[in-house]
Formats: structure tokens, sequence, C-alpha cells
């Protein structure tokens, strides 16, 4: 084992100071969408075994995921459905060779996300959940 090193060197520098990048956030948010996938498809899962066992395992699932806090993770869920199909849809334009250079890859990352909360208002609005 050799000592540690002491003296005068430069240190990493923090987290805090860098600027988030578009290739940053679209990674972080990646990340974020597939958990709420992940458990958007358990309650839905659990809702269509309630509406299989019973009468009464369907009424308690379904009185939470209509509840106020239940919308909230269902719509959760429809924008990172949203947000996974449109970034899969930029991954194909990429595997095709187009957008790679800086300020195209930028704007389609906003698309990405702008169009994420569009079509999940859309999906929201025509589902009857906002009437």
């Amino acid at each position: 084992m050799s000592k540690r090193v002491k003296g005068n060197r430069p240190l990493s520098p923090h987290l805090t100071i860098y600027r988030p990048q578009m290739s940053s956030i679209s990674s972080i948010l990646v990340r974020i969408s597939g958990v709420s996938l992940a458990l958007g498809f358990i309650l839905v899962t659990s809702w269509l075994l309630a509406a299989s066992t019973s009468i009464k395992y369907f009424d308690c699932i379904n009185d939470m995921l209509t509840s106020w806090f239940g919308l909230i993770i269902l719509t959760g869920s429809v924008w990172a459905l949203c947000y996974h199909s449109l970034g899969g849809i930029r991954h194909l334009i990429w595997d095709m060779g187009f957008g790679f250079d800086l300020k195209t890859a930028d704007r389609m990352g906003w698309i990405v996300i702008l169009g994420s909360f569009v079509l999940t208002f859309v999906v929201i609005f025509y589902s009857g959940a906002l009437s």
C-alpha cells in the first residue's frame, strides 16, 4: 500500500457547478420515466388481477386508482409512456444517421420533452379524467 499523496493537488469540481446539458437531462428523464412505467404497469396489473378476482378487491383498487393520488400516479405513467415513445422515435432517427449535430440533438431533446407533456395532456383530456 502506498501512502496517500498529500499536497496542493487539484480536486474534482463539485456536481453543482456544472450547467445541465440536454443529454444529461434526457438521460435522467429516461431513468425517471422507466421507474414510472414500471410502477404504472404494476398498478394496472393489480387492477386487472383485482377485476378477475372479486368485486370487493376490484372496488378497493378502483377507488385507489380513481382518487386524486391515483390519478396523479396514472398521469405520471401516461407521461412516462409518451416520453419513452417519443424518445424511441428520436433514437430511430439517430439510427438512420440523422440529427447528430449538437443544435439538432438539443432541439430534438426539447421536442421530446415538450411533446411528451402535450401528448399526456391530450390523452388525459380525451380519457375524461379532467372532466
